[in-house]
């Protein structure tokens, strides 16, 4: 930390063709080590390379290409109108690096979620320590062995470990704090970052709640929600986490459901490519204790030696289920049937404001009712997840 402020404040950093020139270096080394990327990510998840392309590193080719394009353009002085009193002066506002930044990655997702932060810290003239997840170990590994072997420390460093690598980070004073994770460990974040007065992007979870109004595409919707909710296992901060669906349209929506699910998975999801594995004991066992077997209706069946759980959908589920009271991170779909859309909208503004909202219709009233109502932190309508892809929506 001391040597990147060193080299932080030699200006060296500052330099647009500096940055540029780090942000391609880093594109070069992820092409030649995608196959150990990919290895990485299967031996932690069972996750595809498809998948692990399309889901992160396809994301971080485009964020390296969208930065190298325009941070000229946002670094650029800015000129702003001068005011009477001010004339003839002129008037503008510089943007500036804020300095040495810290960037905490999650398990779920390690590369984007990790690497994402990092190309802004660069793209923005900063330098970066790097603290992947010790959760996905492998990731953490080539993550380190990447950016370790192949930068100098006193511009980018990875460093690993678990909460006490973690809790001596927090101890130093940084000029930036960008964490991905649980509210829990937010709250620490902030109380630590607290003590310097160190600004916070925390990118926190929650439960993201999923309309289903009967003015839907039915077929469509079951189809974009299962790709959705279990993509990655399920293991995903923007995933729909639970269904509220207009009664009149559940039976026929919770068939297609089944039948979109026979059709990724097969009918032995166990046996399917596409379904990642949970990522340690600790998140199965607490995945296992959400499942209610009596309100079941589709899949229910796990296996521990594996760390599998099959794309499960459970029915009859009320805000008051085990399976409501916290983010599910896993490929566990619980449906709430509503006939009031007031009331439903209401269920959803008396818990925690939700990460994402997903709504499926085509009746534009209701759809506005639920977007001016409720806060939420980005989404889409008529689909999902696929939002977070558009670089030119704000997230985290």
């Amino acid at each position: 930390i001391e040597i990147q402020r060193e080299f932080f404040n030699s200006n060296a950093t500052k330099s647009f063709d500096f940055r540029i020139s780090q942000l391609k270096k880093f594109k070069t080394l992820l092409k030649e080590n995608e196959e150990a990327i990919h290895s990485a990510i299967y031996k932690d998840f069972k996750r595809s390379s498809t998948e692990n392309y399309t889901a992160e590193i396809g994301l971080i080719y485009h964020e390296i290409n969208n930065c190298c394009k325009n941070l000229k353009k946002w670094g650029k002085r800015q000129k702003v109108k001068t005011n009477l009193l001010n004339m003839p002066a002129k008037s503008y506002i510089i943007p500036e690096p804020l300095g040495v930044t810290l960037i905490i990655g999650a398990w779920n997702y390690p590369y984007i979620l990790l690497f994402g932060p990092m190309i802004a810290a660069i793209s923005a003239g900063n330098t970066a320590v790097l603290k992947p997840s010790e959760l996905s170990l492998n990731t953490s590994s080539i993550i380190a062995k990447i950016i370790n072997e192949n930068f100098e420390p006193r511009f980018l460093k990875v460093i690993e470990g678990g909460i006490a690598e973690t809790t001596e980070l927090l101890n130093q004073k940084f000029d930036k704090i960008f964490f991905t994770g649980s509210p829990a460990v937010g709250k620490v974040i902030l109380k630590a970052a607290a003590e310097h007065l160190c600004p916070v992007t925390l990118e926190l979870g929650g439960k993201s709640p999923t309309f289903i109004l009967k003015s839907t595409k039915l077929k469509i919707a079951a189809k974009r929600i299962v790709w959705a909710k279990f993509l990655n296992g399920g293991q995903t901060c923007v995933a729909p986490d639970y269904l509220l669906v207009e009664n009149s349209i559940k039976s026929q929506f919770i068939e297609m459901l089944k039948n979109e699910i026979k059709r990724i998975h097969s009918p032995e999801p166990i046996k399917s490519e596409a379904l990642a594995r949970i990522i340690n004991a600790r998140h199965f066992e607490r995945l296992i204790k959400l499942i209610d077997q009596k309100k079941v209706i589709y899949g229910g069946d796990y296996n521990l030696q594996d760390l599998y759980i099959a794309p499960t959908i459970i029915d009859n589920v009320s805000f008051e289920d085990n399976v409501m009271q916290e983010e599910i991170f896993g490929p566990l779909l619980p449906i709430i049937e509503f006939e009031d859309l007031n009331w439903a909208i209401k269920q959803v503004k008396e818990n925690p404001k939700p990460l994402a909202l997903y709504i499926f219709g085509n009746n534009r009233k209701q759809i506005n009712q639920i977007q001016e109502e409720i806060s939420f932190g980005g989404g889409a309508i008529n689909d999902a997840i696929m939002h977070f892809t558009n670089t030119n929506l704000p997230f985290g």
